[in-house]
């Protein structure tokens, strides 16, 4: 029920953010493939210049045996199973890569606005969390290539969804988004009043307790969250604000960019990304990789 839920939504916003997506798709392929690239460079550029194995990220998490994972309660991305583990379909890929590496996986929750700090700070390897590809991560970290489509999109309660079905119409809410997220850009480029909170999952609980009227969450968290037969039945998804992609970030000159980009399109051509995908509900929103 979810996978069929999730792709219905995916191609309902497709529909409804198509203009969106024209401008944006494009942007963010380019953002991924630069960055992929960019990797590459820096790894080569590393070995040209005669720079010792220690230099290098992948030597680094090699050494101390673990690939530290910035991640944020998020489902179907990464959340516990009732074993307190971590599952999803980033935290199964994670897991994956890591094992192509030769390491543990270690999941580290973060406060999602300190991301970067976190990341550059080392106290963290990668951001791997459903991460969109912003101008603002792309010029702070060493991204991978485009993994996932996504949409930001509105949430309000089921009863009123009605009164909210485009942009004008929600000038008098009030929203509340993730700090340092796709969902506070697109509040803030739209003038909205909102209130910033820790986590996507707190904006939906603002909602469902009427302390906001409403709030922007990505639409892969909406599919497995929000509507008939989750724990937020009593809400709905109205108008999609955006189209966009999710990547994974790592320190700036990253040599392990590269290495991700590799394991995607090998992950992706023996079927294993997509059996993942499928395992999760997401399968309609994977980018193809090469």
């Amino acid at each position: 029920m979810r996978m069929k839920k999730l792709a219905a939504m995916m191609l309902t916003l497709l529909m409804i953010a198509s203009l969106a997506a024209c401008g944006n798709s494009g942007n963010s392929d380019d953002a991924g493939d630069s960055n992929g690239d960019t990797a590459g460079s820096a790894a080569e550029s590393q070995e040209e210049d005669g720079a010792s194995a220690s230099d290098s990220d992948m030597a680094y998490v090699k050494e101390k045996g673990t690939l530290v994972v910035g991640i944020t309660e998020f489902e179907p991305m990464d959340y516990k199973d009732e074993n307190g583990d971590w599952i999803g379909f980033d935290a199964d890929m994670a897991k994956a890569f890591a094992e192509s590496l030769g390491v543990e996986v270690e999941f580290v929750e973060i406060d999602w606005d300190n991301k970067i700090m976190e990341l550059d700070g080392k106290t963290i390897d990668c951001v791997w969390n459903g991460m969109t590809l912003t101008s603002e991560v792309t010029s702070a970290m060493e991204c991978s290539k485009a993994y996932c489509n996504n949409a930001q999109i509105v949430i309000v309660p089921a009863d009123v969804a009605d009164k909210y079905q485009d942009k004008d119409s929600l000038k008098d809410l009030t929203f509340a988004v993730e700090a340092g997220s796709a969902g506070e850009e697109q509040v803030s480029a739209l003038e909205l009043e909102y209130t910033a909170v820790k986590a996507q999952s707190d904006a939906l609980m603002e909602v469902a307790s009427g302390t906001s009227g409403a709030a922007v969450i990505d639409s892969l968290m909406a599919a497995a969250m929000v509507g008939e037969g989750t724990g937020y039945g009593d809400l709905t998804y109205t108008v999609g604000l955006n189209s966009e992609e999710y990547g994974v970030g790592f320190r700036k000159g990253s040599d392990l960019a590269a290495a991700l980009n590799e394991f995607f399109a090998e992950s992706y051509g023996d079927g294993s990304m997509m059996e993942t995908a499928e395992k999760y509900g997401v399968d309609a929103a994977i980018v193809e990789q090469s």
